[in-house]
């Protein structure tokens, strides 16, 4: 899985990579699981595969309801593959070097991740809002 430098002006969309990281994270416990998740995400919880990216908090509680304490496991596993996905690379004035990763708290829930991940990457507009939404 290659890592993906986001640029303003690109095809691929925060939006579009955190799905490929959902996607590949379902699909590590089985492409028959991964089918039935985003199945009863719909017809139980009404959120659509294309509707994660919108609704995190809504995507966050269906899947504590569907796994319960099994669903922090499978949102690390969402946290990494996302992490995997997207290359953090920033200079260090203090090292004078690059950094592999961002440094995350280990208590930062899948919604703060996305929260601040997205802060990351996607540049503000007038409005304050991210702009690299579809």
């Amino acid at each position: 899985m290659a890592p993906v430098v986001l640029t303003i002006g690109t095809e691929l969309t925060f939006n579009k990579i955190l799905l490929e990281a959902t996607d590949d994270a379902l699909s590590s416990l089985s492409e028959s699981v991964k089918e039935s998740v985003y199945y009863y995400l719909e017809k139980t919880f009404s959120i659509k595969k294309c509707e994660i990216p919108y609704r995190t908090d809504d995507f966050s509680d269906a899947l504590e309801k569907i796994f319960g304490l099994g669903a922090r496991p499978l949102e690390i596993m969402f946290i990494k593959h996302l992490h995997a996905k997207i290359e953090a690379a920033c200079k260090s004035q203090e090292l004078g070097c690059p950094l592999s990763k961002w440094i995350v708290p280990q208590d930062m829930t899948f919604r703060e991740y996305v929260s601040f991940v997205r802060g990351k990457i996607e540049p503000k507009n007038e409005n304050g809002n991210g702009g690299l939404d579809e």
